[in-house]
């Protein structure tokens, strides 16, 4: 049961002609000034291929936003925790963030290792043509994937993109054999065994997690605000019983019972009444109801339960920042270092919690679930933030890396295994995914937020915990995951827990999945024939 508060609002959301006004000004007047910027960087060399870089590595962060981003908070803004603009603002500050703060100071040149150009005789301007065909086609696979409301995976774009360009490129050079002898072939078996490990780890977990809630928190306010309706029911009844006994009563017992109920009223009053203390059946089936409401610890699931999920999710969040979001940034933190934070922060939010819940008075005692799901709410807000900034700092790197790597080579016009990031490039590509987000997320966020499992504040922290839980340990443990696939997963998990998971949309996004490569390796092929026939 939902209290209207709750009530996960309709996601379907169209900006004003005003704000999209000013969201693509801003975008067009960054883009001109990192151009300007840009070409003094590169000094001036090869400035239409230049442009064209830039176009399209701006483009491909703009769909970013509108898939990635939008598949990040689609369970925020489906359980009614956030407004689409409240998921923009808080994306707006943590994506930028984790992309400025923690984005790295160089980026591999081809993403994942995927394939090796080093046996192969390129010259610079084919490995140009190499890195800006994968931005394009991944670009457009996004773009198209995006407007048909399906969640996929930007790494597995960009590494399609990369793919079929190289093999292009060296089909050009040594022939068919020389071309298929590039690609890393074990990482596309492990890119293939995501697409079933990522939704099943991340369905299971969120699974198991939301059930725990379910059953320890949600089941038990259910349980106790029943029964206290039930006894306020009781409650009226007596009165209304009482009253139309006292009414069949003769006059002279309505005198005599009068004054024994108002010796009780007086009575009543007192903390330390016993039912024998009472004279009337009134005011003891009364006392009988009273005590009854009153030992009902409303509380209890709140005060023991949610400070340690809050706990927990506050550990699991500080490990995805300081371990996964902040590892391009040397700032001298020692693993043992990074535990201790992750505790700290985890006893921080406990104990907060556990005041929170201490504090609860009134009526709020009573109307646990609206009590339940602001608490619920907060932590959502905090688990997406967390999810955000990692992922600014992490999934940018699929337009910033051969967007980097172009810049390199044309400012060097020699091919490194590492480029430069300047920071102009992680402002730029930031506000490009906020755009994206604005102007083409809806669909995505409907998908993962409302067509795939309905959400609220406890179900959508579940997912986005169970994911940041999945994609935090598998990092460690080295298994190849998408962040995007284990969210979509633990939406999935969620609907199975409350048997409304829509499996029949799961069709098209699995097939988006499959296909998402393959389809990213052709566009790319395309795109760099045509490249080279233009430049």
């Amino acid at each position: 049961m939902l209290p209207k508060s709750t009530t996960p609002t309709n996601t379907h959301f169209k900006g004003s002609q005003k704000a999209n006004v000013i969201f693509g000004l801003f975008l067009a007047i960054i883009t001109a000034y990192f151009i300007w910027w840009g070409l003094d960087y590169t000094n001036h060399q090869q400035t239409p291929l230049f442009i064209v870089a830039t176009v399209f590595g701006i483009f491909m962060a703009f769909n970013i936003g509108g898939n990635d981003v939008a598949n990040s908070f689609g369970t925020s803004v489906g359980a009614g925790t956030l407004t689409i603009p409240q998921a923009l603002a808080v994306a707006a500050i943590f994506e930028v963030s984790g992309a400025v703060i923690a984005g790295g100071e160089v980026t591999d040149t081809i993403r994942k290792g995927i394939v090796d150009l080093d046996g192969l005789p390129i010259t610079p301007n084919q490995f140009i043509y190499v890195m800006l065909s994968a931005l394009i086609a991944a670009a457009f696979w996004l773009l198209f994937a995006t407007k048909k409301g399906l969640p996929v995976s930007t790494t597995h774009s960009i590494i399609g993109g990369v793919v079929g360009s190289s093999v292009i490129m060296g089909i050009q050079i040594g022939g068919t054999e020389v071309a298929l002898s590039t690609v890393q072939w074990d990482q596309i078996g492990q890119i293939a065994l995501s697409w079933v490990l990522s939704p099943l780890l991340g369905g299971v977990l969120a699974y198991a997690l939301y059930k725990q809630i379910k059953i320890n928190v949600l089941y038990y306010n259910d349980r106790a605000e029943e029964r206290i309706k039930e006894l306020k029911a009781a409650k009226k009844a007596l009165k209304k019983r009482h009253k139309e006994w006292i009414n069949e009563l003769a006059e002279s017992l309505q005198v005599s019972y009068t004054s024994k109920m108002v010796r009780d009223q007086e009575i009543y009053k007192d903390d330390d009444t016993e039912r024998d203390d009472l004279e009337t059946e009134y005011y003891r089936e009364l006392y009988d109801i009273e005590r009854e409401r009153g030992n009902i610890d409303t509380l209890k699931a709140l005060r023991q339960w949610v400070p340690l999920i809050a706990a927990f999710g506050g550990v699991v969040m500080t490990a995805m920042v300081v371990f996964k979001g902040l590892k391009n940034v040397d700032f001298s933190l020692t693993t043992l270092h990074g535990f201790l934070l992750m505790i700290m922060v985890g006893a921080l939010i406990w104990l907060t919690t556990f005041i929170y819940t201490k504090s609860i008075k009134g009526k709020q005692k009573e109307d646990l679930t609206r009590a339940t799901f602001i608490l619920f709410s907060w932590m959502q807000v905090f688990t997406a933030a967390g999810f955000a900034f990692s992922h600014g700092a992490n999934d940018i790197a699929n337009a910033v890396g051969p967007f980097a790597a172009i810049m390199d080579v044309i400012r060097t016009n020699q091919i490194a295994s590492e480029a430069a990031v300047p920071t102009a490039v992680m402002v730029t590509f930031g506000v490009a995914l906020i755009v994206g987000l604005w102007f083409i997320g809806k669909e995505v966020i409907q998908t993962v937020g409302t067509n795939l499992a309905q959400m609220h504040p406890a179900s959508g922290f579940s997912a986005e915990l169970s994911a940041a839980a999945v994609v935090m340990g598998a990092s460690m443990l080295g298994l190849p995951v998408s962040s995007t696939h284990v969210l979509v997963g633990a939406v999935l998990g969620i609907g199975m827990v409350n048997k409304n998971t829509n499996w029949g949309l799961m069709k098209p996004i699995g097939l988006a999945w499959v296909v998402t490569l393959p389809a990213a390796a052709i566009m790319s092929m395309i795109s760099y024939l045509v490249l080279t026939n233009i430049f």
